[in-house]
């Protein structure tokens, strides 16, 4: 009888977890804040207020920044990006890293990842480029004119078929690569 009673409990507990079960509706959300996103999503309709004025989003175009701003951690170039401003920068654009500043082990560690393919090691012009022939006409700097203006300058826009690297190195580094060119000039001029 007591086995009887305990199946009979049993069975009844059974049923009354099948019968609560109904699939039509979802089941209790405990802590829904974990699963369900709180930011944006990838192309979500969003509102924005623009002048005052709330929109939707999702076909706009990025918007503007404001004018006269300056993205962070860039620093204007005020000299132009032609032959007179070439000269400019040659006879007045100065090292603004002092003697403390400059790090000759940085500079070289830069030159050899952006400018030795071309220039060589040494700065004779011979970098690995130069010897396949796949570009012509790299100058020794020990046969040109160059100052620290000149080379930042010639970093920061390029020149003839070199291009810019102001992108891939900050002012700092370009400065660095700068004051490295310049003591290879002076070991090849000795």
């Amino acid at each position: 009888m007591k086995s009887i009673i305990k199946i009979t409990i049993l069975a009844l507990v059974l049923v009354s977890f099948v019968a609560c079960q109904k699939d039509s509706r979802p089941n209790y959300e405990y802590m829904p804040n974990m699963y369900e996103p709180v930011g944006y999503e990838t192309y979500q309709e969003a509102s924005v207020k623009v002048d005052g004025k709330e929109i939707l989003k999702n076909n706009m175009e990025a918007l503007l920044p404001a004018e006269g701003s300056i993205s962070r951690g860039y620093t204007p170039f005020d000299i132009e990006n032609t032959n007179e401003g070439y000269e400019l920068a040659k006879t007045s654009l100065v090292n603004k890293l002092d003697s403390t500043q400059v790090n000759l082990a940085l500079g070289k560690e830069l030159y050899n990842i952006y400018c030795a393919i071309c220039h060589g090691n040494k700065g004779k012009g011979q970098g690995k480029l130069v010897k396949r022939e796949k570009i012509l006409g790299i100058p020794n700097y020990a046969d040109r004119e160059i100052t620290a203006g000149s080379i930042y300058h010639t970093i920061y826009y390029g020149k003839n078929t070199m291009g810019s690297y102001a992108n891939q190195l900050s002012e700092e580094e370009r400065w660095q690569v700068v004051a490295y060119v310049e003591k290879l000039r002076a070991d090849l001029i000795k």
